[in-house]
């Protein structure tokens, strides 16, 4: 029994969401940026196999998958943000070396030096090196990269076909997406700080029922006991659980739409 609730919160903490990136075979790879749906699998998989160990000395087998299934998703959860801030970083950088890239080619500089000195001026390796390869080899696609980068990376890419080609100005297109990007990133920052409050009640609410159990077992109730030790207990935790994953999925989906 406990094996087969370990093995059914490992398929539910590695099941690929819905921005899973999709890597086509014979795809030209042009871009290194991080994909916001991608989900470390090693530290999920860590985090639940160290929690269920934890679980299974202190507690009961149930306690253990239930921990695994927590302990995963909340790495999961840290990992997509920590993806998601490096992305609006890569933006940022972005944004930086396309100021650079148009100042430098309204001054007269030439397309190579000035992609050198734009990815210097990006504070991201990653969108320095993505930026002059986009100006450098523009007909390699950006596979792998997120929506928001690849969508001005390909603008840069056939912008520059473009201006190899006919001989029109490349700083015009590199200035507009510049301040695209630094548009997209301001409405950013407001909708999140707008969407501060509701999160920061979301997570109030998760604790309560931690809360609640304290209460009890500072009273003599010792209602831990009761809901592992007990079938209805049992029965109890696993729909308290089920419940509170549901409300912080549901209300994370409410945010995430509001923020798109």
């Amino acid at each position: 029994m406990t094996a087969a609730l370990l093995l059914a919160a490992a398929a539910l903490l590695l099941w690929p969401g819905r921005r899973a990136v999709v890597r086509l075979p014979g795809r030209a790879t042009g871009s290194a940026l991080p994909a916001v749906g991608a989900a470390a699998g090693a530290p999920v998989v860590l985090a639940a196999v160290l929690a269920a160990a934890v679980g299974a000395i202190v507690s009961t087998p149930l306690v253990a998958a239930l921990g695994a299934t927590a302990a995963g998703a909340g790495v999961r959860a840290w990992s997509r943000r920590r993806v998601t801030a490096e992305v609006d970083a890569a933006l940022r950088g972005l944004a930086d070396g396309l100021g650079a890239l148009a100042a430098d080619l309204r001054s007269g500089r030439s397309l190579i030096d000035a992609a050198a000195a734009a990815e210097q001026a990006c504070g991201d390796p990653q969108a320095g090196r993505s930026l002059v390869r986009a100006v450098r080899t523009p007909e390699v696609a950006p596979a792998g990269a997120p929506g928001e980068i690849a969508d001005a990376l390909a603008r840069i890419a056939a912008a520059t076909t473009l201006s190899t080609r006919t001989g029109c100005s490349l700083a015009a297109v590199a200035g507009a997406v510049e301040d695209d990007l630094r548009a997209r990133a301001r409405h950013r920052a407001e909708l999140r700080a707008a969407t501060a409050g509701p999160r920061a009640s979301a997570v109030v609410l998760a604790g309560l029922p931690v809360l609640g159990l304290l209460m009890g077992s500072g009273v003599g109730a010792d209602p831990w006991r009761v809901l592992t030790t007990t079938a209805a207990g049992q029965a109890l935790l696993v729909g308290g659980v089920a419940l509170e994953a549901a409300g912080l999925a549901w209300s994370h989906r409410l945010v995430e739409r509001a923020l798109r």
